[in-house]
């Protein structure tokens, strides 16, 4: 059975400066006891006729009674991994709510991740305040830089989070950024530090387990929208048009699936978490060119991670600083492949190829994720000044949620073959469900 539990630095003694602004209403605080369930559908496998209270979340939300005294508090945020839209207004939300709600006057921006946080000699710290943040969330990127790795020394960063006098440290990344973070909460507890670790899961992929989505997941399905749009035009407007899409999804292929769910023009999606062959009266270019022969035009979306077993063979492969496998460009590599198909099948064939991805990661968040990130901002600092640590803010069922961060990163989230999610996609995309020989 999978722990809930929720980590907390000790008991809340001092009450909430939300009450003042709040008046004495109790509705807008929330109860440790408050749960939201895991699996709520009654009947399903594993869930039998019985509501499981084990397997629930922790509800996110300001508390009456906080463990820090505001007056004495410094935190500190840092935003590692790769850009993603929304980290300025995950930045924004945290530092207008600990200044305007709890009077927390000291945070500091620590500078390109880890990196900036395991020594402050090459790139110190920034102070952040409303003024400085206040036109941030207009713009892509994170104002604070970010880096990938910088956790190989753990020791060293909790010696200089404690250098600094941290008492909340806000961790903006993905499964490589909260890994790090469990291990400084885990070490600054075993020193007896009162050191909140609260992360907010960044993962353009979406593929953090027990999180119903990560923000800027929306914006870049929304942005891959246009690219999809622009290969149709392009397949349409020439003989056996060919449109092919390359997206960001290393393990996961939720940002090309949901952007084919939003735009019902795509004829073939590929994703990692499906294998498919290429050759063979089964493959791929089989399926591809029975498409071209029928309809004359055909819209290709692949995740960045599809296929790469295609491309690897036995060879050892590269890894990045944070440990990830530098992929094979499974987008050129198709493009390549189906040329070079038609051409031996002396069938004419146009193939406009479009790579989107930067483009993507650089926007600033569309108003829907805005809203997202504020409120993961204010629900972190909620916590943190509660007393919470090794965790996340997440959403289950459309609520935030405390999620443990060993939790989280204990498995990646993947699209499920066999769920009805993939099922709608074959739905759209009208290509067959094994390609493969």
């Amino acid at each position: 059975m999978s722990n809930f539990a929720i980590s907390s630095l000790g008991k809340a003694k001092f009450d909430s400066p939300l009450k003042k602004k709040f008046g004495l209403s109790a509705k807008p605080f929330v109860s440790d006891d408050t749960r939201v369930l895991f699996n709520p559908v009654i009947g399903e496998k594993g869930n039998g006729n019985c509501i499981n209270y084990a397997e629930s979340f922790e509800m996110a939300g300001p508390r009456g009674k906080i463990f820090f005294n505001p007056d004495t508090v410094r935190c500190a945020i840092v935003t590692c991994g790769g850009l993603c839209p929304g980290i300025n207004d995950v930045i924004r939300s945290i530092v207008m709510t600990s200044h305007y709600h709890y009077g927390i006057t000291s945070i500091l921006g620590i500078r390109y991740g880890y990196q900036g946080l395991r020594t402050d000699d090459e790139f110190p710290p920034v102070a952040l305040t409303p003024e400085e943040v206040e036109d941030i969330h207009l713009d892509g990127g994170t104002i604070l830089g970010s880096s990938r790795g910088g956790t190989e020394d753990i020791d060293a960063l909790v010696a200089n989070i404690t250098r600094l006098g941290i008492n909340i440290l806000y961790t903006i990344g993905g499964d490589g950024t909260q890994s790090g973070a469990h291990k400084i909460a885990q070490i600054a507890a075993s020193k007896g530090l009162n050191l909140a670790v609260v992360g907010i899961p960044k993962t353009i992929d979406n593929d953090i387990s027990y999180i119903q989505k990560s923000f800027g997941f929306e914006t870049a399905f929304s942005i891959a929208v246009d690219a999809i749009t622009s290969a149709h035009v392009e397949a349409k407007g020439a003989p056996n048009g060919i449109g092919l899409v390359k997206l960001m999804g290393r393990h996961s292929g939720f940002i090309a699936a949901n952007a084919t769910l939003a735009m019902n023009d795509v004829n073939f999606l590929l994703v990692p978490e499906v294998p498919f062959d290429l050759d063979g009266p089964n493959g791929f270019l089989a399926h591809l060119e029975a498409r071209l022969l029928k309809r004359h035009h055909a819209v290709i979306c692949v995740a960045e991670g599809a296929g790469q077993e295609l491309l690897s063979g036995d060879k050892e492969l590269e890894r990045d600083a944070s440990g990830n496998i530098k992929l094979q460009d499974i987008g050129v590599y198709l493009r390549d492949r189906i040329n070079a198909y038609f051409k031996t099948k002396n069938i004419p064939a146009n193939l406009k190829y479009i790579d989107p991805s930067y483009m993507i990661r650089s926007a600033p968040a569309n108003p829907s994720d805005s809203i997202f990130c504020t409120l993961l901002g204010q629900n972190a600092v909620h916590a943190a000044m509660a007393g919470k640590t090794d965790m996340l803010i997440g959403s289950w069922n459309n609520i935030f949620t405390h999620v443990p961060i060993e939790l989280a990163v204990s498995t990646r989230k993947k699209i499920n073959p066999d769920s009805h999610f993939w099922y709608n996609v074959l739905q759209v995309t009208g290509q067959s469900p094994n390609m493969r020989n």
